[in-house]
């Protein structure tokens, strides 16, 4: 008996010893942090209005947010809402009321506006101090060129009926975009209509002096629209909140250096597009500043959000001019639940 015991406490001493002998395992390896890759979608050229993009993308502040972002330039709007929906790209910025008319043609693959960056929306009546139209009645009887699809020729009933005349009293020449200014500049039409900052700049490299230029901007006359905005399907919001919140939270930082320094903001752009003239793209920029990215309600409300009675009134005149059944709900055409909170969002001083 005591025999066996001995043997069996021999047996257990050398299991002991062989465990304590036994190599440690290492800790298991500290896993990289996940990274979150976004395509991204401009809505035209990569231009000095791009800048709170590239300004994001070039300082490192979507890859502070865990992003990996690729922004490639677009071929206007309507483009961009169909290539998001298509799933080319994951998230993109157009035109909100391009998207709105998307959605209604198109409900199974509808996106959504997570931020507004164009705060008042760019379509504008261009026209010449030498043709005598002082106010917008001025146009009737007049000849105004544009492409059968420009956005403010498709809203200008909406405005005529804004401004107390009769949209059928104009008469309208249907161009190419590559000819529109040519053609106020020649003299061949009496008014065009275009975004604001394409038409002014268009104007002015065809020689037309900037005093000699007359605009009327819809939202300066009776058309409170929104313009363009980031958005996306809200599937993919869902399935990506945290980086979608992540990429908000670094473009809202974009914007605030784009706003501080335009100077700085446009090299930016011109490192990503070294052909562009930096001083027409600062131009550019500050134009879109003063017009579209700044302004009282921008000021109280912060960078990307909505005045929700205006955007209400704003989605009834799309869907009258655009003459979309049903009109779209607010809920679905915007969410603010992606941007940050409204202090890290206030303009610079």
């Amino acid at each position: 008996m005591r025999l066996r015991s001995l043997l069996l406490l021999s047996i257990l001493l050398a299991a002991v010893l062989a465990a304590c002998a036994a190599p440690v395992s290492a800790p298991p390896a500290a896993q990289p942090p996940a990274i979150t890759h976004i395509r991204f979608a401009l809505d035209w050229a990569i231009e000095g209005p791009s800048s709170p993009f590239l300004v994001a993308l070039d300082k490192g502040y979507f890859a502070a947010e865990g992003l990996s972002v690729v922004i490639d330039r677009g071929t206007g709007s309507a483009g961009t809402v169909s290539r998001i929906a298509g799933g080319a790209y994951e998230m993109g910025y157009a035109d909100i009321n391009a998207m709105m008319e998307f959605n209604v043609k198109n409900p199974d693959k509808a996106l959504q506006a997570i931020g507004i960056v164009y705060n008042t929306a760019p379509m504008t009546v261009f026209t010449l101090k030498d043709k005598g139209i002082n106010s917008p009645q001025d146009l009737v009887g007049k000849k105004l060129g544009a492409p059968a699809g420009d956005a403010g020729r498709r809203l200008f009933p909406l405005f005529a009926s804004q401004n107390g005349f009769d949209p059928n009293a104009v008469e309208w020449v249907t161009m190419e975009p590559a000819l529109r200014e040519v053609s106020l500049a020649k003299g061949e039409v009496d008014a065009i209509t275009a975004f604001y900052g394409s038409g002014w700049f268009g104007l002015t490299r065809n020689n037309v002096p900037p005093d000699d230029i007359v605009a009327f901007m819809y939202a300066d006359y009776g058309l409170p629209l929104y313009g363009n905005a980031v958005m996306a399907s809200p599937a993919y919001l869902a399935a990506n909140a945290d980086a979608v919140k992540g990429f908000m939270r670094g473009l809202a930082r974009g914007w605030q250096d784009s706003l501080a320094d335009p100077a700085a903001a446009v090299e930016i752009i011109k490192r990503r597009e070294p052909l562009v003239d930096a001083e027409v793209e600062q131009q550019r920029l500050q134009l879109a500043i003063d017009r579209h990215f700044l302004n009282d309600e921008v000021r109280q409300n912060g960078f990307g959000a909505v005045d929700p009675a205006r955007l209400a009134r704003s989605i009834e005149m799309v869907a009258q001019g655009f003459e979309l059944s049903p009109a779209p709900s607010p809920e679905a055409v915007f969410t603010d639940a992606y941007l940050p909170p409204k202090e890290q969002r206030m303009p610079p001083n």
